[in-house]
């Protein structure tokens, strides 16, 4: 009976219900969800899921309608469809990756492995050695403008179709090959070196027979590796073993994760209790590894003992690991490999560099098409003036040749070489000292940005914790005041010393009946600050590290190494705790050893405290707080600390009215807060939390929340000690430069992958989000339904910041991406925290395909590299965490404050003389193209070229190029004032100085001159036509000079230089020019008044144009300078 009732009825009216019937089900009712939610409009208010009144906009829905597919269907565009699925499909099974899967490596056994894995290589190069040539002509030719120029020049080659010399076609398109070609040669040359060093670098291998050196690019998975202090870890490896006694070593991750701190690793318990490394050859043992992926915070593995009875099972998390490109800070570490190569961590957060084209080089080439249509359509017109009488079809493309000096291949040599002087330009300006150009074909993309998207990290902060105010509700203390903190923790353990009958702690912890009655007695401030450092000084992950004098001798004695103060510094994942533990060092406190069991802190009159470390609950975004137990060795006594964030805190602590103000009050000032409580704990209380701590951590089901249960269960009405605030300390002039490009209608956006308090506090110290301004910090959310709530609520916020974690963050992305960055691009400013490498990378591309505006990232570590290479212009910053950004990056600047001038001044002027050098270099090529095409009507529509040879030649070069050139100095509101009315920028963004609108106006100004000059000089000759030439080019050349000067908006002397130069080397060359002009001719008064004349004609008109749109409608800049 029951396999009769169908389990999936079907609903047939369920798409026509209206949504509001949804209200009948519960609230977060996910039984049908995703087909529930697809019948509600994404914004409506929250009331909306209980009735139809949706009193917000709705977002338009890209959603698709499911329609009948019939004959109609086909016909009206359903075959393009169904072929372009077709060559999907085809290039999706053509580009099919290896899959990848979870893996068992034996130990030191190779030879064992299941699959091949991929080889330990780093390969950044962009062509290899057969695909050089065909891959830099590709990227010329994909360009139409190359492309057409190709085909012109080859068209040479056929007798009937020839016009002119082949040199004046093939000379100068050979010379651009020639420039790219070895351009990118050297680039690539540089990779395959920087390649070549890393893979070839020697690490230890252990076999059977001892060590052995193999080359880095040699290793494989299952090879037992021996990394040295400060030596790069070659591959993802799992950690053995380690020369460190307490079983831990540390590892710098700042070329992964772009964070400074160094991270505790922890070793494979089993394999670091075995007496010497050779035993790792005489155990059975294997490491169960899941399949590699991207998350770089995360691991999932087993290690089994299989020699033994019973099997040894240890499972394996993230403080087990040794990612690749991580570098050891401290002792000897012997791991083995588990991923190489392509499978490695940091190689799948890489995003690999695309050939980036600026905006202008776009908009350039969609201008060459027109001018490529207006030609043909001129050379068709020519033909069917002629009646298409004979061999037209040859004619055509006669004259398609023949009015090819409409697109002037000058074009391409002009910018590419003008893009070379900006950069120089950029590298000499002594205001940003060690700026460098390292991708030279954008940078008027510098002049065009909307989005920036920065690192916080080292690129807006400079990582540097300084410890500012310690409170402790009554009483707050400074740092002018930290002295009198120093005097009280003297006085405390002064009294100590004084009584030792009463144990090491009578001034510090009073004994179990009166801390009963606690809140009845005020203690005293001396006590309270006393009690508040050592809780500081407790309640932490830091290890003090000393250096070791003895040269060669990692594992000296302990007594070779110095304990002094100035040999100690202190590591920890995160340097606010570091900070933390130098400032109780200041006042008196200070930690002088630690390992995975105990830590000891010295007193100011030297005494060593000694504690017993039972129990640590580490710091997690989810829990926000870290908690230790301790036991003080003289006393027995148990303590419970804990410190964590205000939101976290406020609800374990007993109840007070001073907190959350204080709180308010810190964040104000941009500090980093911390709440520091702690609880005491009888014997019998603690043995019974550890019991059931013991049993939580062995459950296979839900083991995560049964610990964080019995961990909560003593999290109950802690004794509030104080409260610490931390600078983070900015990068000089942070402040004035984000507001700098706030004014010139940048949006800046902050991707970190720092946790969301610490983002939410730089945001607001470093007035990326306004004091005015309100801050939404979207809820975590894990699903579509919760998405979808979150998003209604951010809907209804007017001008606010938006703070978001990566995970929520993807959510949205899955199921409402359009919705999401439609709404985020209308917030002032938007914080994401917690960002991998490659969701960065996501968040740029995102907004390019949306938005469809320029952006910029900028970052200083090995994790902004993907974002850097995504950007349409990427900035690195040569910082603390390597080079490794600023070498990937087009730009590399030494401070962020550098990045207002690079983009308001270089970026502006980038702009705005590229723009003006193509559209001048294009009126150029259309002035003759039109003098040709008047000639070629005039005498009776012959395909007969009006220039020839030399002259053709001479005008694209030596007698316009300098001036013409000359453009690239060219500015139109000095830097001062570019950067005192950052609003200026605004205009570039809507690219107005290159649109089809001024395109028109320069297509109007040529055909004019040219119907001039070649009208005034058939008019104007009396018997021969070689006058008409000398006539008609000398005014062409001198109407080139002076349209040159009637477009410089700023004089330099170079520019004066190259205008007599060049009219000098004409004058100079009509002696020689005795094939094309009448030598006797030219020396004559007829000759100049006649030339005089029609460039007069040609240019005063345009002069007086201008002149009065000057002074009836300046551009904004020219008011501000006059």
């Amino acid at each position: 009976m029951a396999d009769s009732i169908p389990l999936n009825p079907v609903r047939k009216n369920s798409r026509r219900t209206p949504y509001y019937n949804s209200a009948r089900l519960p609230r977060y009712s996910l039984e049908d969800e995703s087909s529930n939610l697809d019948e509600m409009p994404l914004m409506m208010s929250e009331e909306g899921f209980e009735n139809d009144e949706s009193d917000y906009q709705t977002l338009p829905r890209a959603r698709v309608n499911h329609r009948q597919r019939g004959l109609g269907w086909f016909l009206l565009g359903g075959w393009k469809v169904l072929c372009g699925s077709c060559c999907d499909c085809l290039a999706h099974i053509c580009r099919r990756k290896k899959e990848l899967k979870a893996r068992t490596v034996w130990l030191g056994c190779p030879e064992k492995c299941e699959e091949k894995y991929p080889k330990n290589a780093i390969k950044n190069q962009k062509y290899n050695i057969f695909t050089f040539v065909p891959g830099v002509l590709y990227q010329q030719f994909k360009f139409f403008l190359n492309l057409y120029f190709l085909v012109v020049a080859c068209s040479q080659f056929v007798p009937s179709l020839k016009i002119g010399y082949l040199y004046t076609y093939w000379a100068p398109l050979g010379f651009v090959l020639a420039v790219t070609m070895v351009r990118e040669a050297v680039d690539e040359v540089r990779r395959y070196q920087r390649d070549k060093e890393m893979n070839s670098q020697l690490y230890s291998k252990l076999t059977v027979r001892g060590k052995v050196q193999v080359k880095s690019s040699d290793i494989q998975v299952g090879d037992l590796i021996i990394v040295d202090k400060n030596q790069r870890i070659p591959a993802d490896m799992i950690f053995l073993r380690t020369s460190e006694k307490n079983g831990a070593c540390f590892i710098r991750t700042d070329q992964l994760d772009g964070e400074t701190d160094w991270k505790l690793k922890v070793a494979v318990g089993c394999t670091q209790r075995l007496p010497a490394v050779g035993d790792l050859f005489s155990i059975t043992a294997y490491v169960y590894a899941q399949k590699p992926q991207l998350d770089i915070h995360s691991f999932e593995g087993n290690f089994t003992r299989e020699d033994t009875d019973p099997q040894i099972h240890e499972s394996l998390s993230i403080e087990n690991t040794l990612w690749a490109s991580t570098v050891v800070a401290s002792g000897t570490v012997i791991g083995v490999v588990i991923y190489t190569g392509k499978e490695t961590r940091s190689v799948l957060n890489t995003s690999y560099a695309k050939n980036k084209v600026g905006l202008l080089d776009l908009e350039l080439n969609r201008l060459t098409k027109a001018l490529f249509l207006a030609q043909v359509v001129l050379s068709i017109v020519m033909v069917a003036v002629q009646g298409f009488v004979g061999p037209w079809f040859r004619n055509l493309f006669r004259f398609v040749v023949l009015f090819s000096y409409i697109i002037p291949i000058s074009l391409r040599v002009n910018l590419d070489m003008g893009k070379s002087a900006y950069g120089w330009m950029i590298m000499k300006d002594e205001n940003i000292p060690g700026t460098v150009v390292r991708t030279s074909t954008i940078p008027e993309e510098l002049g065009r940005l909307v989005y920036l998207l920065t690192d916080k990290t080292g690129t807006l902060t400079q990582n540097e914790m300084v410890f500012k105010r310690l409170h402790l509700g009554t009483v707050s203390y400074g740092t002018d005041t930290m002295d009198e903190i120093q005097s009280h923790i003297i006085q405390s353990y002064a009294q100590v010393t004084s009584q030792p009958s009463n144990g090491s702690t009578s001034g510090a912890t009073p004994s179990r009946k009166t801390q009963a009655s606690g809140p009845k007695v005020r203690k005293s401030v001396s006590s309270r600050i006393h009690e508040a450092v050592k809780a500081i000084a407790l309640c932490h992950n830091v290890t003090p590290v000393y250096e070791s004098h003895v040269n060669g001798e990692t594992e000296s004695a302990e007594a070779d190494q110095d304990y002094s103060d100035d040999n100690r510094t202190y590591q920890a994942s995160s340097p606010d705790e570091v900070e933390l533990v130098r400032w109780t060092q200041s006042v008196g406190l200070t930690l002088v050893n630690r390992d995975l069991n105990s830590l000891q802190l010295k007193t100011p009159s030297g005494q060593i405290l000694s504690f017993h470390i039972l129990q640590i609950f580490p710091f997690t975004s989810e829990s926000k707080r870290m908690g230790i137990i301790v036991r003080e060795e003289s006393t027995g006594d148990i303590t419970f600390y804990m410190k964590g964030a205000d939101v976290a805190m406020a609800s374990i602590v007993q109840y007070n009215d001073w907190l959350e103000e204080e709180c308010g009050n810190m964040a104000r000032e941009g500090l980093r807060t911390l709440v520091v409580a702690k609880k005491c704990l009888s014997e019998e209380q603690y043995q019974d939390f550890e019991n059931r701590y013991n049993q939580a951590k062995l459950s296979i089901h839900d083991r995560g929340l049964k610990v964080a249960a019995v961990v909560e269960s003593l999290e109950r009405e802690m004794e509030l000690l104080c409260l610490t605030g931390v600078e983070d300390q900015l990068q000089a002039d942070v402040r004035p430069t984000l507001e700098l490009l706030r004014n010139a209608g940048i949006k800046i956006w902050m991707l970190t992958g720092d946790k969301l308090e610490t983002a939410t506090c730089i945001a607001k110290s470093s007035h990326l989000v306004s004091r005015s301004q309100d801050i939404h910090v979207f809820r975590p959310v894990s699903n579509r339904g919760e998405a979808h709530l979150e998003l209604n609520a951010f809907r209804r916020k007017h001008d606010c910041a938006l703070v978001i974690s990566g995970d929520s963050l993807e959510v949205c992305l899955r199921y409402y991406e359009h919705e999401f960055v439609e709404l985020a691009c209308q917030c002032p400013a938007v914080v994401c925290c917690r960002c991998s490498p490659t969701q960065k990378a996501q968040i740029v591309t995102l907004l390019q395909q949306h938005t469809a505006n320029r952006t910029c990232a900028i970052g200083d570590g090995g994790n902004d590299v993907s974002m850097i290479q995504a950007a349409d212009c990427g900035i690195g910053i040569e910082g603390k965490e390597g080079k490794q950004a600023s070498l990937a990056a087009d730009f590399s600047i030494t401070q962020f404050k550098h990045i207002g001038r690079l983009l308001m001044v270089h970026g502006r002027n980038s702009y705005k003389r590229s723009a003006a050098l193509g559209q001048f270099v294009m009126h150029r090529g259309m002035i003759i193209s039109t003098m040709q095409a008047v000639f070629s009507s005039v005498f009776y529509f012959a395909s007969v070229p009006l220039y020839q040879g030399f002259l053709m030649v001479g005008y694209a070069t030596i007698y316009t190029m300098f001036p013409v050139f000359s453009l690239v100095l060219d500015q139109d509101v000095k830097p001062e004032m570019a950067l005192l009315y950052p609003e200026l920028y605004k205009d570039l963004t809507k690219g107005r100085s290159l649109s089809f609108k001024t395109f028109l106006i320069w297509v109007l100004i040529s055909v004019y001159q040219g119907g001039i000059l070649m009208y005034g000089a058939l008019v104007l000759f009396e018997s021969e036509f070689v006058h008409v030439v000398a006539i008609s080019f000398t005014a062409l050349i001198l109407t080139e000079l002076l349209m040159v000067a009637l477009t410089i908006r700023t004089w330099h002397w170079l520019m004066v230089v190259a205008e007599f130069f060049s009219l000098g080397c004409y004058l100079a060359s009509l002696a020689f020019l005795n094939e094309y002009f009448d030598l006797s001719f030219i020396t004559t008064w007829p000759f100049l008044w006649k030339v005089s004349a029609i460039t007069l004609v040609s240019c005063l008109p345009l002069y007086i144009i201008k002149y009065l749109k000057r002074k009836f409608s300046p551009p904004s800049y020219s008011k501000l300078s006059s």
